[in-house]
């Protein structure tokens, strides 16, 4: 019996060994949860990284978030992303990050990398490039002077339909440590969702030229209004890709009347601008038919929309300019718009106020008050859509002060510099497409 009580406690392990493994396994599985912790953050953060990326609609805005994010997903000092011209060999763009503003104005000098170097070595070899001691890889070529000292690269290259568009490098651990396999697969991962973030960007550009010069085709080339002077600007909403329902026109009619239209269907499609273009030519119809007052012309306009088409709902201003010694008489009629501004030689700025009319398309029998005011010479009428002064953390009134003070502040200038500076200086937000249309009566 006494062999047989030897032998069990030769088989039984000692209790300190049990605890040397229990302790050695717990500390293996701790590692595994704080790598698979590290791991879903490098995911969460990859995932962030792409959705802010695709948020980007400016390609140089896209272009400098891929950089940054990558410099955040790995925690790098510099980044940089060089973009290939047409031949796929030398860099047409260079944008970087990291910089400090000294060493920014030291490579000023040395202008836009050449793709020599590991650079270059990136261009012809396009896979993915980990360096740890960049002076002693084959293909260093050292530094231009000022340029901040790095040990560390990683580059990968960012392709496009296939085709490469640039390469993405980044530069020097915060942590001083060389980059690992993990840094290389979160940027890959990261490039190739940039890839796809930039092709859409130019497509979404390509879309809002095109939108644009359609929405520009749309609108009439001013005619020779002599012996006034007018000049018109259209600018497109910030937002891209978007048609709009703005639109001017100035008609010279018989007996030396002039007649100026501003107007905005709302909606932002193709039914916004198919509408802006049948309404506006049948205003044009209607005006050259007969001389009526401005709110007869609207109330016969709004008859013929709401009998003929299915056009949204319209704002629109209607005016006639007519001799009348010593100066001119504009008549106006305001269907749901915006009051026209008035800007005297003496720089005296007045909105033309009086009663308006109900928007076209809402209710056909309402009348549609008619209103008259005499214009000085060498004095400025301004018509203009609601897209130049809205702004939502801001009341109407103020933006509508706000731009009687630009209007007065650029009052010298001749009128298309006037027009443009007054689109390029808008009080509003921009949210909207906007037109402006400004007439000045000649000097005495």
């Amino acid at each position: 019996m006494a062999g047989d009580r030897h032998g069990r406690q030769l088989r039984q392990p000692r209790l300190p060994d049990l605890h040397v493994r229990l302790r050695s396994e717990l500390g293996r599985i701790d590692e595994q949860l704080r790598a698979l912790l590290t791991s879903m953050d490098r995911l969460q953060g990859l995932l962030d990284a792409v959705v802010a990326i695709s948020r980007e609609v400016e390609l140089p805005a896209v272009l400098r978030r891929i950089v940054t994010t990558a410099m955040d997903l790995v925690g790098a000092r510099y980044g940089a992303l060089g973009v290939l011209n047409e031949s796929g060999e030398h860099l047409e763009q260079f944008i970087s990050a990291g910089l400090s503003e000294d060493e920014r104005i030291a490579l000023a000098e040395t202008g836009l990398p050449r793709g020599l170097g590991v650079l270059g070595h990136l261009i012809r070899y396009p896979g993915p490039l980990r360096i740890d001691d960049i002076r002693a890889h084959p293909s260093s070529a050292g530094f231009p002077p000022g340029h901040p000292r790095m040990r560390t690269l990683l580059g990968v290259a960012i392709s496009v339909r296939g085709e490469i568009y640039g390469d993405l490098y980044l530069s020097e651990r915060q942590d001083g440590k060389p980059f690992d396999m993990h840094d290389e697969n979160v940027v890959v991962a990261l490039a190739g969702a940039a890839g796809i973030a930039i092709e859409n960007v130019r497509l979404f550009e390509r879309i809002r030229v095109g939108a644009e010069q359609f929405q520009r085709l749309l609108l009439p080339t001013l005619p020779d209004l002599r012996p006034f002077t007018a000049a018109a600007i259209y600018r497109p909403a910030a937002e891209p890709s978007q048609l709009g329902g703005d639109w001017y026109d100035a008609i010279p009619l018989p007996d030396h009347v002039v007649a100026v239209v501003i107007g905005d269907v709302v909606g932002h499609d193709l039914r916004a601008a198919a509408a802006m273009a049948s309404t506006r030519n049948m205003m044009r119809a209607l005006l050259f038919d007969r001389s009526d007052p401005p709110g007869a012309v609207l109330s016969r306009l709004d008859r013929a929309l709401e009998s003929i088409t299915n056009s949204p709902v319209t704002t629109t201003t209607l005016a006639r300019i007519e001799p009348e010694a010593p100066g001119w008489r504009l008549r106006w009629s305001t269907a749901g718009h915006v009051p026209p501004l008035l800007l005297t030689r003496e720089r005296h700025v007045a909105y033309l106020l009086g009663e308006p009319g109900l928007p076209l398309g809402v209710d056909t029998e309402q009348p549609r008050p008619d209103h008259s005011r005499f214009l000085p010479p060498d004095a400025t009428l301004v018509f203009f859509t609601d897209g130049l002064v809205e702004h939502p953390d801001h009341p109407i009134d103020e933006r509508l002060s706000a731009l009687a003070g630009l209007a007065r502040e650029h009052a010298g200038l001749p009128l298309p510099a006037f027009v443009r500076a007054l689109a390029d200086h808008h009080p509003s937000d921009g949210h909207d497409d906007m037109a402006i249309l400004a007439v000045r009566t000649p000097p005495a």
